[in-house]
């Protein structure tokens, strides 16, 4: 064997073994769905913003509540006025506080007032509008969270398949390198023996580094499947993930499309986004009208901290208009119509580009099986044609280059079929994602 054909040797193996020499680590789609479902960020961040329009829906409940706030505040004065309402209120007051010198200049007196004060909200139009504005929000938010979820699953799926694939085509490259370089090893000794030219040879070393360079690139291209995925489920990168489960063709079971769009979460989280600017469009009209709300209020007094040797109470109800703002309201509602019409005309706009693109989807998974099917006979065919070239190559009956093209050729169609597979489980996948309600 020449010097070029152990350096060679050497090289594969160098690419071999660190891989081998790194932390492998077997993992199956169930370990990664769980992990993504349990750790992903975007499914935290949206279950963090589901939790935002919770609270915002709960401040909602105002205009049903009413509002309750207790005082306890202590003053001393000598203002005359002050100070015979003082007296006047912890009921102290006698004949000798009219005196009019004790009605002009007055000793300081102290007091100390509880007081517990409760709005409630009687008849609050705009408000309703509101809270249902804020309801329609969240439940968008939930059918938020679903999709994220079948996305972030439907994405882990994709990631494992391009992990599969990637072990797949350093495999495919691994035994092409090798292969190469026998046939290498076989044009240099009959190069030797003065049987064939040296452009032959050149041909071969041709062949090998183009090889090498392809299952380079490859590695490279298995890390970076392997770090992504890692990327999902929120763990360190770094480390190679060996799929349990080598790359086939994956079962598909077909699934009613007529209501797909209708239930399933992102169409309904659009609508219900449209609903809540309604609400608030409906909300700022109904603003022009007055708001009835009752009050109340229990007041405790005395000269001394913490005592209540007097008290009394005030309870009544309060009709508010804002008859007039200016231009304010008016162009408010402008607004508010302006961005419901807008969210009415997207949500349109979204459901025809989705019944567009699942019509694209399924189509695209027709091809795709056909595709896989194809390939898996073209691979039968090149397999056949390289292992009789390789027979008559043997023999002297074929040329380098012919045997050269034949091994190109098999290593090919084998990395195309196993990107037909991974076309044709992608395609599944994505369908079965557009469909999910």
């Amino acid at each position: 064997m020449t010097i070029r054909l152990w350096v060679g040797t050497l090289v594969l193996f160098g690419w071999v073994l660190p891989l081998k020499a790194q932390q492998l680590k077997p993992i199956t789609l169930n370990e990664v769905l769980i992990k993504v479902q349990e750790s992903n960020a975007d499914i935290r961040i949206s279950e963090f913003e589901l939790t935002e329009a919770q609270g915002d829906f709960t401040m909602g409940n105002a205009i049903f509540l009413p509002t309750i706030s207790i005082s306890h505040t202590g003053m001393a004065t000598t203002n005359p006025l002050m100070a015979f309402g003082t007296k006047l209120n912890q009921e102290i007051l006698t004949a000798a506080d009219f005196n009019p010198d004790l009605l002009n200049d007055p000793d300081q007196i102290e007091n100390y007032a509880t007081t517990i004060v409760i709005e409630q909200p009687l008849i609050n139009m705009d408000g309703l509008f509101q809270r249902k504005a804020a309801k329609s929000t969240m439940e968008a938010r939930e059918q938020q969270v679903y999709r994220t979820k079948d996305y972030l699953a439907f994405e882990a799926t994709r990631a494992f398949m391009q992990l599969q694939l990637a072990h797949k085509r350093v495999e495919v490259l691994e035994k092409a390198v090798k292969a190469a370089l026998a046939n290498e090893a076989m044009v240099a000794d009959r190069f030797e023996e003065g049987l064939l030219q040296k452009a032959d040879l050149l041909q071969a070393k041709v062949r090998t580094t183009g090889m090498e360079n392809q299952l380079i690139s490859a590695q490279s291209n298995l890390s970076n499947a392997s770090d992504y995925l890692a990327f999902l489920m929120d763990e360190d990168v770094g480390g190679d993930y060996v799929p349990t489960k080598e790359l086939e063709l994956a079962e598909y079971v077909m699934v009613d499309t007529d209501r797909a769009l209708e239930d399933r979460p992102d169409v309904k989280a659009l609508e219900l986004v449209s609903q809540a600017y309604r609400s608030t469009y409906k909300a700022d009209k109904m603003a022009f009208l007055p708001r009835l709300n009752a009050f109340g209020s229990y007041q405790l007094f005395d000269d001394d901290l913490f005592q209540a040797n007097s008290q009394g109470y005030t309870f009544g109800a309060s009709l508010s208009w804002d008859a007039f703002q200016g231009a304010k309201r008016f162009a408010k509602i402008k607004k508010s119509r302006a961005t419901y019409e807008k969210a009415q005309v997207a949500y349109e706009h979204y459901r025809s580009k989705s019944e567009l693109e699942l019509q694209k989807a399924g189509r695209m998974l027709l091809d795709a099986k056909n595709r896989a099917s194809t390939s898996a006979l073209t691979l039968e065919q090149s397999a056949e044609t390289l292992h009789i070239r390789s027979n008559r190559f043997k023999e002297g009956l074929e040329s380098t280059s012919e045997l050269l093209r034949a091994e190109a050729q098999y290593a090919e169609k084998e990395l195309d079929h196993y990107n037909a597979i991974y076309e044709y489980n992608y395609a599944v996948a994505y369908h079965n994602f557009l469909t999910k309600r």
